[in-house]
């Protein structure tokens, strides 16, 4: 699938505007460097009521904690459901 990428000089150029296209259209810009996709500028929840469900969501389908593969694991299931669950 080819994503038509914005550039990052173009989105410099055009942030106000990138901004209230994505906040009225619902729809997501792709932006990056020499048309590799780098960042995703994506619509905040529309029905966001406070919680944190809707941007834990919105975190995890952009992808935002991948970097924690890397982290060591310093809490078992056994702990997180004997405090969380």
């Amino acid at each position: 699938m080819n994503i038509k990428t914005l550039s990052t000089t173009q989105a410099r150029k055009d942030m106000s505007d990138l901004i209230n296209i994505v906040s009225i259209s619902r729809k997501s810009i792709v932006i990056g460097r020499r048309n590799v996709p780098e960042v995703v500028l994506i619509p905040f929840p529309a029905f966001w009521n406070g919680k944190l469900s809707e941007i834990t969501n919105m975190n995890t389908y952009s992808k935002s904690f991948d970097f924690l593969k890397d982290e060591p694991e310093i809490y078992s299931v056994k702990d997180i459901k004997k405090r969380y669950a």
